[in-house]
């Protein structure tokens, strides 16, 4: 009974009636949602470690051994030693960092057999041993259960309308702290207010400041975690930001067709005219193709050189860019064709912002596009999205059995 009577509470002397409202539903929906909330807040800050946590098992693979007085290896020897072993080079992924091997696609001359190796950037020689993706199983358990509970479509539903609600519950959080909190900086500030310290304080006082502190970047994750999981959230913000919806109603007849999928088809077109007009034997070399692409992506980050093929007549060199305010993880690329000319550039600055949006958006919800920094703090405020629903409910509970309010 006095649970019961707790959900109904009467409205104070002193308080509004809009205040009130806000407060039973702060608590109706938050009870509502609690379970759900902790479970989708803690799979998503553990899988935030999934990148982290697989290159340390693969830190021998991935690092590498640096010599005395070795010097990194150039693009024109590194193409010569797979040349002089029978190798053809597909694909290389040369790291910026001077201390991380370089991973290799490779073909065999003689019987066109395809390979990928990690390769040490001193010596060339290829590091023994496969990548250990044995913790993928698990970090996959904790991606089905932040994206549906592993309860399919219908725990999808439940883990989208949560979400929704746990967006109100930050914003009547905030509402409920507004009017009356001023020593809010601290939770000993909070506890001094109130007096001595015991578990129901402390609950309390963890529950507003910790709320308060990480409600932007709460605010943040769960709007993009929306937008990833729901095509009418991906089309209002794509729109909001200047883009066409990406979900349409049946074209008429006789429309015209857009301008991204004409693009795409006179791309589609002119790779055709290239393979037949093109000497397929012609092959740029790794050097010329990294002094190539410095004239349009002059800086220095982690590059991938994707050569011609008989099926794709283009290299392909793409570009992580760092240099811009927060240090973000953003893609640049140019292609060429196999004399050399300049085909495509697609800088990330570029883009319309609501291209830049859609490119960045999962990254931007795992923290990832800042590095580990980004994971760090990603995973602390996913933590701390965790403890709201048990402080907020444990709250609740003390009220209830003590005063059965």
């Amino acid at each position: 009974m006095r649970l019961l009577k707790s959900l109904f509470r009467k409205k104070g002397r002193s308080e509004s009636l809009f205040r009130y409202l806000v407060s039973l539903s702060h608590l109706w929906l938050g009870l509502l949602s609690a379970l759900v909330i902790f479970i989708v807040c803690l799979a998503g800050s553990l899988y935030a470690f999934r990148t982290p946590w697989q290159q340390f098992q693969n830190r021998e693979l991935l690092n590498a051994a640096v010599p005395k007085g070795g010097g990194l290896m150039q693009a024109e020897e590194i193409e010569s030693l797979f040349h002089d072993r029978g190798l053809v080079i597909e694909s290389i992924l040369l790291p910026s960092g001077k201390k991380k091997n370089l991973f290799v696609s490779y073909r065999e001359r003689e019987n066109n057999l395809i390979a990928t190796g990690y390769f040490n950037p001193y010596t060339g020689e290829e590091v023994k041993g496969q990548f250990d993706s044995s913790s993928e199983p698990f970090f996959q358990m904790l991606l089905n259960l932040h994206r549906n509970l592993l309860l399919g479509s219908t725990g999808k539903q439940i883990v989208g309308i949560s979400v929704i609600i746990f967006v109100i519950l930050l914003f009547s959080g905030l509402i409920l702290w507004w009017p009356k909190s001023r020593r809010w900086r601290t939770i000993r500030a909070s506890l001094q207010v109130r007096g001595k310290a015991n578990s129901f304080q402390l609950n309390y006082s963890l529950h507003r400041v910790l709320g308060l502190y990480a409600f932007p970047l709460l605010l943040f994750i769960a709007l993009t975690g929306l937008y990833i999981a729901y095509p009418w959230m991906k089309n209002t913000l794509i729109v909001t930001l200047g883009g066409e919806p990406i979900l349409q109603k049946e074209a008429p007849a006789g429309e015209e067709v857009s301008d991204a999928f004409a693009a795409l088809m006179q791309e589609m077109l002119e790779k055709e005219q290239e393979k037949m007009r093109e000497d397929q034997s012609a092959r740029l070399s790794l050097s010329e193709l990294q002094a190539m692409a410095e004239r349009y992506l002059a800086y220095e980050g982690t590059t991938t050189i994707v050569m011609a093929s008989a099926e794709n007549p283009r290299y392909r060199i793409s570009k992580v860019n760092t240099h811009n305010l927060f240090g973000a993880k953003v893609t640049d690329g140019v292609t060429f064709d196999r004399q050399g000319e300049m085909r495509s550039l697609e800088r990330f600055s570029d883009l319309p912002l609501h291209r830049q949006f859609i490119a960045i958006s999962l990254p931007l919800h795992t923290g990832e596009i800042i590095g580990l920094p980004g994971i760090l703090l990603y995973a602390l405020v996913s933590l701390i999205g965790c403890s709201l629903p048990v402080t907020g409910f444990l709250i609740w509970w003390k009220k209830a059995v003590r005063s059965g309010r």
